[in-house]
């Protein structure tokens, strides 16, 4: 299967396209990465094959009013650009990232089958679940089921407004308004973090975490045996700023050692502390808590490796993801992030096993997940 993977060059989206691009080449498959200009050469550096493309870059409408309409024009200038690349590389069938919405219009095109790759849990809309971004659990009761449904209300226009401007911009580039959607769905992400639905969507796979470590460079601990605290400021540009700052300034004092995965440097460290690029995975594996945004990435690495969590979330998707490692049972949430709320959540963490053995159980469910590989071949099989 030769199998072209788009995706924008925010971490938390390009690294499971490069950690699924490893997957196909280890099943003997051909894949092709078109990214952001940043991850080519890493990309390359893994064998795999990547090229640029442009026009998928979130940063530059962070500061426009309606960021629906400005996706869904961006999206169709990238379908009308990415299309002759795409027919030149004549792929069996195209990944795209669930935020590479002109991808999938690109491969509409030139006829080729697609299948989304949501580098987080589902987050459709589901008539049973309160809105996504909400961070609340499903309601119970007459109360709790209108709660929701009242909710579901206040976005369902939003969601019709989207609807409606995709539609536009699809015709505009010579697509029917309504498209066939794509071949499958994998959902990258842990089950744990997954919400139960009754209507879970026929063609969405949980495949668990996509993961590939970024960094070559080995980052060392401080010396010594007092618990470890990994420190991981948020990567994308929603997150909660000067978290890894005020998470030391909590820490003093508290007997602990730190570390703060980051790829720049922390000025002015204390000397029990530590800071720079590295292997995130070797230092999960010491680590005795983990301080992080909210990204799924993240938030992922440390759940698989049974590691709790003190969550500061930023904007976006993170509040709902920290929401639902605290309904799971593995980690905190900090916000806003203070001094001391910071260090009486990190000390309850350590002081709590409950938090560790929570962790624990949601890295046991890796084992109920499907095979990304073997999800897209049967999808192409039967798109044929």
């Amino acid at each position: 299967m030769r199998a072209v993977v788009v995706s924008g060059g925010d971490p938390g989206h390009v690294v499971p396209a490069i950690a699924l691009c490893l997957r196909f080449a280890e099943a003997g498959d051909t894949p092709i990465l078109l990214t952001g200009d940043r991850w080519v050469e890493a990309a390359a550096a893994e064998g795999i094959t990547a090229s640029r493309v442009t026009g998928l870059s979130l940063e530059d409408l962070k500061d426009v009013p309606d960021l629906g309409l400005a996706l869904c024009d961006q999206a169709g200038v990238l379908a009308t650009t990415l299309a002759p690349q795409l027919a030149a590389l004549r792929p069996d069938l195209v990944v795209c990232d669930v935020l590479a919405l002109g991808a999938s219009m690109a491969a509409e095109l030139v006829g080729v089958p697609w299948v989304q790759l949501s580098p987080h849990p589902l987050y459709e809309p589901s008539k049973w679940l309160p809105p996504m971004g909400s961070g609340l659990a499903a309601g119970t009761g007459v109360r709790g089921r209108l709660r929701d449904s009242v909710l579901r209300a206040f976005t369902a226009r939003s969601l019709r407004q989207g609807e409606r401007q995709r539609a536009v911009v699809r015709q505009r580039i010579g697509l029917p308004a309504a498209g066939p959607g794509p071949a499958a769905r994998l959902i990258a992400t842990l089950p744990a973090l997954e919400v139960p639905r009754p209507d879970w969507p026929r063609d969405a796979h949980v495949v668990g975490p996509l993961l590939w470590e970024a960094s070559r460079a080995t980052l060392s601990p401080p010396p010594g045996d007092a618990p470890l605290v990994m420190i991981a400021p948020s990567t994308a540009w929603t997150g909660a700023r000067g978290m890894a700052e005020t998470t030391l300034e909590a820490l003093r004092d508290m007997g602990v050692r730190a570390v703060v995965s980051s790829f720049a440097p922390v000025p002015d460290l204390p000397r029990w502390a530590r800071s720079g690029p590295g292997d995130q995975d070797a230092l999960l594996r010491q680590a005795a808590v983990l301080v992080c945004g909210g990204g799924h990435g993240m938030l992922v690495k440390a759940l698989r490796t049974a590691v709790p969590v003190v969550v500061v979330p930023g904007g976006g998707d993170q509040w709902e993801m920290a929401c639902r490692v605290s309904r799971q049972g593995s980690g905190l949430i900090v916000r806003p992030p203070t001094a001391e709320g910071l260090r009486n959540a990190v000390a309850r963490v350590l002081g709590d096993p409950g938090f560790a053995a929570a962790a624990a159980r949601a890295a046991g469910t890796i084992a109920d997940v499907r095979d990304p590989v073997e999800v897209c071949r049967t999808a192409l099989s039967l798109a044929r």
